[in-house]
């Protein structure tokens, strides 16, 4: 009799393409899982890209109701001398002393990436760009950017002045789902002030309708750097790319856009994302000792997402880590144990298990009860 034929096999999947740069990283908006990276909490300098920090803030501060789209700003010498023609970076062209509008200077700082854009809402935002740049790390420590450090509101080199290729991930996921108006002026590919077109330097939203954002970066001192999202169906992947070494422009704005995209591509032919179980759904019914009930419900406190390579979603295996022994009483919201999902022997996800209910102690000759047989299986 022939042998029945062997279960196939996993589909190989290649592994990440690698782009140009000292650090790299790809992640998934959604369940904020990292597919692929070198390098990614390594500081290094971000230029331009420290004005997503600038547009977040900013964004943070309008919802809080801090300062409003149609605040007239006063462009100080400071914004126009530091952030102007004369250094190493884009700029705006705002007129010294002049009043713009919040909202122009914001398309400025997003879409043209403007120097004294940035500094100018800093310091009107802030009271000044120091009092800013202080709200930007406070924000990052919220956000668990754990190895961002910034200095100014521009991106333009300075000592200490860092980010990861992980930290930006973090900071453009939060962007994106946070403030997801905001974030809409990220695909705009060109805004005019003053008669002046300026152009959006990401170049990828010429070449892959999927994409709608983030930043570009480049000074002397951090190379070429890129950080981007596309959205192709229900998927979004943020993809970052920081550090490419080169003198030629040309080259340096194709490596980190051919870099990206190949990122990009990559992730979203290998992988798919999945809601496991939804907040506040139970999970499990654990053992109750000394209760007024015998079990009590437990799941997770917010939804727990994976992502994981294409077609292998029912080989995930969940477990759990509880106590052995859970005594009443419970409150509603208690941690309990962990919950986790692995692939291939590897975990991929990773949670908190928490009561789903409050459970009081049981009456006296409950808890007697439940007393004996603890002492009795600890015999």
């Amino acid at each position: 009799m022939p042998a029945a034929p062997a279960a196939p096999a996993a589909a190989p999947m290649p592994s990440a393409p690698v782009p140009q740069g000292k650090a790299w990283i790809l992640m998934d908006h959604t369940s904020g899982q990292v597919l692929a990276g070198e390098n990614i909490d390594t500081p290094l300098d971000p230029a331009s890209i420290t004005k997503v920090m600038t547009s977040y803030v900013v964004a943070a501060e309008m919802a809080r109701g801090k300062v409003k789209a149609d605040d007239m700003v006063r462009i100080s010498e400071n914004a126009w001398r530091s952030g102007g023609a004369g250094t190493d970076g884009s700029y705006s062209a705002l007129a010294v002393n002049s009043e713009v509008k919040l909202d122009d200077i914001l398309h400025g700082l997003v879409i043209q990436s403007g120097n004294d854009a940035a500094i100018a809402l800093a310091e009107h935002v802030g009271g000044s760009e120091a009092a800013f740049v202080d709200l930007m790390n406070r924000y990052a420590q919220q956000l668990g950017m754990t190895r961002t450090n910034f200095v100014n509101a521009h991106g333009l080199t300075a000592e200490g002045h860092v980010m990861t290729a992980r930290d930006i991930a973090i900071l453009s996921r939060a962007l994106i789902s946070q403030f997801p108006e905001h974030y809409a002026l990220y695909k705009i590919k060109e805004f005019t002030y003053g008669g002046i077109q300026q152009w959006n330097r990401n170049g990828l939203l010429w070449k892959d309708a999927s994409v709608d954002g983030l930043k570009t970066g480049h000074t002397s001192a951090a190379g070429y750097c890129l950080a981007a999202s596309a959205k192709r169906g229900d998927q979004r992947l943020i993809s970052v790319v920081l550090g490419i070494d080169t003198t030629n422009r040309t080259e340096g704005f194709r490596a980190r856009e051919e870099g990206n995209l190949a990122l990009l591509n990559w992730g979203f032919r290998f992988f798919e994302t999945h809601s496991v179980y939804a907040a506040g759904a139970k999970v499990a019914d654990q053992t109750l000792w000394r209760g007024a009930a015998e079990t009590v419900a437990l799941g997770v406190a917010e939804p727990l997402l994976v992502t994981l390579p294409r077609g292998r979603y029912a080989e995930l295996q969940p477990s759990m880590d509880v106590p052995k022994q859970l005594l009443a009483p419970i409150t509603k919201g208690q941690a309990i144990g962990t919950l986790k999902l692995s692939l291939d022997g590897k975990v991929v996800a990773e949670r908190p298990l928490v009561a789903l209910e409050d459970v009081a102690e049981g009456g006296f000759f409950k808890r007697m009860s439940d007393d004996f047989w603890l002492w009795w299986e600890s015999e």
